[in-house]
Parts: structure tokens; C-alpha cells; sequence
């Protein structure tokens, strides 16, 4: 008779799996301070550019902490699924709790995908939670902090014209105030006659030279600017591309390739002196070393939400400065999980920037209390958690169509 799987199901269930939930740790009793229970999770779509899931942990002190988990469809259901995981549990237990849900999740891709995301908002709403309760910034439950803000860099949209380019990285820096800008260069040229088969021909090229030139040229020492590929390109187009812009002040060019063979990666990387920028596409740390100690990238760019959580990106980051390799987070997320990048940011020595992908999107600061990013970088709060609060209404005016508000009762 087969294995009897509805009992993974059940979280009081008795099984084989490692178990990392308090009772059989034999943490139990009475605690003092540490008395408080996570009593439910709760998660809220936004319509923003991207759908962002807000994620909520209650407790029974009354106490709320606030994460997000990076974008994408099954993430609020399978939040749902891991709940009874952590109600009842000690919310100041972050560590154990994330490695209690990878453990539990584990037959259902706690390794990589959608499932790391969910549990990274969760650990980000613990961060938020923890601090709330201690009474401290998260950046100080990741050890102190190296900066009082985070420089934001401004990812740019413009028509495929390198002259429109040009224009918006001065209007951006001259309006917005920011000094840090990423713009796009898989964008059309008007040349291309097979975009399937990741070949750039030679006007391509000198097309995507173009647009790095008119705009670094404009720009000169005002901004740093980086440009993204979106892993378009194949490994020879790539190599041909970032040799052609090694005559440029280019910060990095991005995801030249497709993510999945390192082998590919480390020799596009190896192979010029164009900084190249890689890691989003990849989950926690035991994905991300290998791009560092390969020498695969110049610089890292996890995605906070996405990688693992705000504890998981700060042992990225330390993987990292053990090479000499700064940490550019990417996100694309609302102001909850830019202020949880800004904290580990602020944490973590070997910081350049986090990216702001919303600067189109005139209600992004709405959905908090008080501005989050202010003449291009981000002030880190001393305020306990992560120094944000959610503006409720702004959010209800903004939810995806079918979702409901967060049962504050």
C-alpha cells in the first residue's frame, strides 16, 4: 500500500519529515517577553505595474508586521497553504521559522520558484514583526547598518530612439533628481529578422551602441547608467555586444544571456571588461554562490522578495564580499519590499544601489504613509520594523479585481 500523502497536509500530523516547529524543538512554556504567537497570515493583490502581494502576520499581542512577496501567480495561495505552518509559532523566531517552511514546503519547490517567493514574504513580515516587538529597525536584527540611506537607481522607459533615450535619462535626472538610471537594451531596432534565435546581426549592434552613447554622453558624470538585456541574446551576440561598449562608461549590462547555463554566463562574463550584472533569476543563496564563486558576474542583483527574504539576501551579500563583488538588488516591487531591500542594504557593506522600477507610476508612494524615496536614494527609518505603514485606503483603492482587504479584525 502506497504512502498516505494527505498527511503533509495536515500540520498536526506525525511524519518522518524534519520538523522545526517549536513543540517538537521543545521550546514551550512560558517565555515572558517572548510569550507572543503568530495567529493568522493574510495577503492583499495591489494593481500596481507589477500585481504586488502584500503579505500580513498577526499575533495575539495585537501586533501586526507588514512584508511582500515578489509577483506572480499561485504566491497567495500557497502563503495560504503554509499558514498553519507558522500560526502558533513565536514570530522573533525568523531563522527557524524560514528553514520550519522550507522543510514543510519541501515536496512542493521550497528549492526554487514561486514557493521561495511565498515564504520570502512572509520572513519579510517577520522582519517587520520582530522589530515591532523588540522595539528596533530591522536593518539592526540583520547587525547595524554601514549607511543612513541607500542610493535608488531609476529603471528608465523610453521609445527604442536613442535620441528619445537620451532625452528621458536628462529629464530624469534633471526633474527626478536621481544620479543612478537603467535603461533597456533588448528593445527593437527595426533590423531584426529572426528574434527567436537570440542572433544580434551587426546594425543591431551598432544600434544598441547608439542608445548607450547618446545617453552616457548626455548624461557624462551626472548618473551612473546601467542597461538590460532581459536574456535575450545568445553567448556570441552577448561577448559582440559588450566588446562594442567597452569604449563607454556603462555601470553594468544586465542578463545578457539566458539564466539557466552558468557555463555561458561565466564566459560572456570572462570574456570583456563591460561590467555584467546577473542574479534575479535565481533563488537563495545556494544558487546565487555559484554565480559568485564561478566569476559568472561583476556584480549580483537578487531580488529580495523573490530570493529568500531579507535574511537570505543578506547571506547572499556576504557570500559576495568574500569576492569583492557588489550586491545591486533588483525590484520591482511596491514601497513595503523597496524599505526591506533599503534595510539589508543599509546592513550589508558592499551595497550599490536598489533599483525603483515605478517612477511612471504616480500613486507608488500612496500606498505607504510618508515618502519612501527622495531626491534618488532611500532614507533608512529608525522607526521600529521596517518604518513603513500601509495606507489602508490607498490600498483598497488599488487592489486587482476579485481581491479582498486585510481582515484587520
Amino acid at each position: 500500500m502506497g504512502r498516505d500523502y494527505r498527511s503533509l497536509h495536515d500540520p498536526n500530523a506525525e511524519y518522518t519529515m524534519r520538523n522545526l516547529s517549536a513543540e517538537p524543538m521543545g521550546v514551550t512554556g512560558s517565555r515572558g517577553p517572548r510569550d507572543v504567537e503568530i495567529t493568522d497570515v493574510q495577503t492583499t493583490m495591489v494593481d500596481g505595474n507589477f500585481p504586488w502581494t502584500l503579505v500580513r502576520v498577526y499575533t495575539d499581542a495585537g501586533t501586526v508586521g507588514t512584508g511582500e512577496a515578489y509577483w506572480g501567480a499561485g504566491v497567495p495561495e500557497l502563503i495560504e497553504r503554509m499558514t498553519p505552518f507558522v500560526v502558533g509559532e513565536n514570530p522573533l523566531d525568523i531563522d527557524r521559522l524560514f528553514e520550519h517552511l522550507v522543510q514543510k514546503m519541501s515536496g512542493e519547490g521550497s528549492i526554487e520558484g514561486v514557493t521561495v517567493t511565498a515564504i520570502s514574504g512572509i520572513e519579510i513580515a517577520l522582519h517587520d514583526l520582530a522589530g515591532k516587538l523588540l522595539g528596533v529597525p530591522a536593518y539592526q536584527l540583520l547587525g547595524g547598518k554601514y549607511r543612513d540611506e541607500v542610493r535608488a537607481y531609476c529603471d528608465c522607459h523610453a521609445e527604442a530612439d536613442p535620441e528619445a533615450c537620451a532625452d528621458e535619462a536628462e529629464r530624469v535626472v534633471e526633474e527626478l533628481g536621481y544620479d543612478a538610471l537603467k535603461f533597456d537594451l533588448d528593445v527593437p531596432s527595426g533590423l531584426e529578422k529572426d528574434r527567436a534565435n537570440r542572433h544580434l546581426r551587426p546594425g543591431e549592434i551598432r544600434h544598441k551602441v547608439d542608445i548607450v552613447e547618446q545617453i552616457t554622453e548626455r548624461i557624462a558624470d551626472r548618473a551612473d547608467v546601467a542597461f538590460d538585456c532581459h536574456w535575450t541574446f545568445s553567448g556570441g551576440s552577448a561577448k559582440r555586444l559588450a566588446a562594442a561598449l567597452e569604449p563607454y562608461d556603462v555601470w553594468w549590462l544586465e542578463d545578457p544571456v539566458p539564466p539557466e547555463n552558468l557555463d555561458v554566463q561565466e564566459a560572456v562574463t570572462g570574456s570583456t571588461t563591460t561590467p555584467i550584472a546577473v542574479g534575479e533569476n535565481r533563488y537563495r543563496v545556494t544558487e546565487e554562490r555559484r554565480l559568485i564563486e564561478n566569476g559568472a558576474v561583476d556584480i549580483i542583483t537578487p531580488d529580495l522578495p523573490k530570493v529568500g527574504g531579507m535574511r537570505e539576501t543578506r547571506k547572499v551579500a556576504d557570500v559576495a564580499n568574500q569576492y569583492y563583488v557588489p550586491v545591486a538588488m533588483h525590484n520591482v516591487s511596491s514601497p513595503v519590499a523597496t524599505m526591506a531591500s533599503a534595510h539589508v542594504g543599509a546592513a550589508i557593506p558592499n551595497t550599490l544601489a536598489v533599483e525603483y522600477h515605478s517612477y511612471e507610476l504616480g500613486w507608488w508612494d500612496d500606498l505607504v504613509e510618508g515618502s519612501v524615496i527622495e531626491d534618488g536614494s532611500i532614507a533608512v527609518p529608525e522607526k521600529p520594523g521596517l518604518g513603513v505603514t500601509l495606507d489602508l485606503d490607498a490600498v483598497e483603492d488599488h487592489m486587482v479585481d476579485g481581491e479582498t482587504l486585510f481582515d484587520e479584525a
